[in-house]
């Protein structure tokens, strides 16, 4: 290991401890019922909450919900809840991962297109960079109607594919973004240079364009992975897909008043996906570690 590599390790433990202290510190000091602002008596809800409550039932202890992980989800019948959470972990990982693939293609022939034809740059971008403020929560529901009308009429349209195609829809962007600029990075005597040995469009994608792409688009590809797990958890709630994280974050919020540490499991198995999700490309990167000198921070 590098010590590059070690430093990285090392900063993220420190993230980690900095944020569990944050958590408690702030439990220890902060008002239980939180501080709201322009409260109207009589009126529950009422007023702007500037701070978050910090009683057990709003924030339970780090240690409390550790310890929820390993007793029985729902009943003394039911696995235990870290089992419950590894098995909504696959589902959801598996459904983002498909979702992460479909937005990483549609946004390569996208860059493809925008850089090859400046016209379709001009006319394409502006649409690209607005299609990211539709809410994913009113766009989810149009996909699940579209997903169920194929299924009756043309052919068998899983509800997982659904929840695959929404998260793509945040994965492309990042995608599109990071491949057309680099894509466009190579330097101007560099593809002079392959015009004098007469070579044509695919020889300069393949042998000068893709490889100077490399350091933009290993980043676009990191952020279009934590992306598609965000659309896939968003869209299991918005549709009602049964199996995953986001389903099971939803389920076990209702139980938080008598169960404070229940719906943080699945929360904490949502940022361990997050992070799998972008860890898996960064090792699918590291073959290519003489085009990432340059690299772009992301």
């Amino acid at each position: 290991m590098t010590a590059r590599a070690r430093a990285a390790w090392m900063w993220g433990a420190l993230g980690l401890v900095l944020v569990a202290a944050l958590w408690e510190l702030y439990k220890w000091l902060g008002p239980a019922e939180g501080w709201v602002v322009g409260a109207v008596e009589g009126r529950t809800g009422s007023g702007l909450r500037l701070l978050p409550r910090a009683s057990d039932r709003a924030m339970p202890h780090l240690w409390e919900m550790v310890a929820r992980l390993f007793e029985p989800t729902s009943g003394a019948s039911s696995p235990p809840l870290w089992q419950s959470v590894a098995q909504g972990f696959v589902t959801t990982l598996g459904i983002a991962a498909v979702g992460w693939v479909i937005g990483a293609v549609v946004g390569l022939l996208l860059a493809f297109a925008m850089q090859r034809w400046r016209v379709v740059e001009w006319g394409l971008l502006p649409w690209i960079v607005v299609s990211q403020t539709v809410p994913l929560i009113a766009f989810a529901p149009i996909v699940a109607r579209v997903g169920n009308q194929i299924d009756r009429a043309v052919m068998p349209w899983p509800q997982w594919l659904s929840v695959a195609l929404i998260a793509s829809y945040l994965a492309f962007f990042p995608v599109a973004v990071g491949a057309l600029r680099g894509l466009s990075s190579p330097d101007a005597i560099h593809v002079d240079l392959m015009r004098s040995y007469a070579a044509g469009y695919l020889p300069t994608l393949l042998k000068l364009r893709l490889p100077a792409a490399v350091p933009a688009l290993l980043p676009a590809l990191r952020l279009a992975a934590a992306n598609a797990v965000v659309g896939a958890i968003v869209a299991e709630v918005s549709i009602g897909m049964q199996g995953g994280l986001g389903r099971m974050i939803l389920q076990m919020a209702q139980s938080a008043s008598s169960d404070p540490a229940l719906p943080w499991g699945p929360i904490i198995g949502s940022v361990l996906l997050g992070l799998v999700a972008a860890g898996s490309v960064a090792v699918l990167g590291a073959g290519l570690g003489r085009y990432r000198r340059t690299e772009a921070r992301s």
